[in-house]
Order: structure tokens, then sequence, then C-alpha cells
């Protein structure tokens, strides 16, 4: 399941987030890549150790886990830390798929998802698109700022070159309590079915039934 989740972060926290990466120090992208995704990557990324990355990663990863739509659809166990990277003219990330296993030690996670965060408006700068590669043919994504996609992190992607101004996004990955994506999108579903007849109906007898099934599910397939 590809899904978009809009207004994640609100325009203030855009603002304030794009003015700290203005400020920011930035590193060669290469340096988080595979020995292969290496020969495709051209971009570059936040320092990651400053007390400025930090505070940021932790206002967006507070926006992210409590958004309920995200929840619904990641069902997350665990997260890496976010990275920030950045594209400006003629930098590009060609095809490939992410690790499916990152981290070291008791920080190791399995990556089920992938996620990128937009942070500039989408008519500030030309291309950048975010192709994922699926069995309906290429998607193209290129998201309002505050927004996200959410993919399979099994899905071969690429990120087309910038051509004027500069792409700004957070990204990460995340290992979800269901590591079958059929499986979570069943749960999603259902989820989004049991909301939209509460919103309606409030609490029902079919809205019971809904929850009563939905967290059956959870139960055979969840690992936790």
């Amino acid at each position: 399941m590809i899904l978009c989740i809009g207004n994640i972060l609100t325009p203030e926290q855009v603002v304030r987030i794009r003015e700290a990466l203005d400020d920011g120090q930035f590193e060669d992208g290469r340096k988080t890549a595979g020995w292969h995704a290496r020969l495709v990557k051209n971009n570059e990324q936040m320092a990651s150790g400053s007390a400025q990355a930090q505070e940021l990663r932790a206002e967006v990863e507070a926006a992210l886990t409590g958004h309920p739509l995200f929840q619904m659809a990641v069902r997350p166990r665990k997260m890496t830390p976010l990275i920030f990277s950045r594209y400006r003219d003629g930098m590009t990330y060609g095809n490939h798929v992410d690790d499916p296993v990152m981290g070291r030690g008791d920080n190791r996670i399995r990556t089920d998802i992938s996620f990128t965060l937009f942070l500039d408006d989408p008519d500030s700068y030309d291309g950048g698109e975010l192709v994922t590669d699926t069995t309906a043919g290429e998607q193209s994504y290129k998201l309002p700022a505050g927004s996200a996609v959410i993919y399979p992190s099994s899905t071969l992607h690429r990120v087309e070159p910038v051509t004027r101004g500069q792409r700004r996004v957070a990204i990460g990955w995340i290992q979800s309590t269901i590591r079958d994506p059929g499986q979570r999108e069943v749960l999603f579903d259902l989820d989004t079915a049991r909301r939209q007849i509460f919103d309606r109906d409030g609490k029902t007898d079919e809205f019971d039934l809904l929850t009563k099934s939905l967290a059956n599910l959870q139960r055979f397939w969840a690992e936790v």
C-alpha cells in the first residue's frame, strides 16, 4: 500500500524547520548509503550529531507518530532516526531499494515501510519527484510541504534530478508490528470503515463488530 498523508506538519512548523535547515550543517549523503546505492546517490544530509538536528528529529517524529492516519497505516514498532536530506541543482538519487535491515546491535530494525515527508513547496523547485516502480507502472510524488508519502521498503524507487531550487525532505524507515503489507492494508481498510461508521452513526453494533474483528486480526498477525 502506498499512501499520501497531508498536513502532518503545520505551516508554522514547516517554516520553522526550513529556517533551521538553512542554518544547519550538511554532509555528503553517500555516507549513509549501501555500497551499490552510493553509485547513484547524489544529495546532502544534515549532520546528525548536532543538538539542532536532534531537536528537529524529535519535533517531526512527534508529529508523525501522533498523526492517526500514519498510525493506522504503519502500526509502528520501531523507527530509525530521521534523516533530513537536501537536493540542489543537478542532485538526484537513482533507482535503488532500501536496505532490508538498518542499524546496529540492539538498534537494528527490519525496514517494512519507508516514508518521505516533504518540507518545500512543490512550486519552489523543479524536478525532485519521488518515483516508485509498482505493478501498475511508475508513480510520481511531489507533495505539498508538510505532507508525506509512505510505501513498502521493498519498492524500487528513485528521486528525479532537481533542476531549480532545492528539495528538502525528512525520510525514515519503520518496522511495523504487522510485517506483511497485505495484512496491513486489510487492517487499514477495516479501521477506516469502522471510523466512518462511528462518525456517521456513533457506537453502533456494526462498529463494535468491526472493532472486535480489527482487534482479533491484530492478535493473529502482530509481532511484538
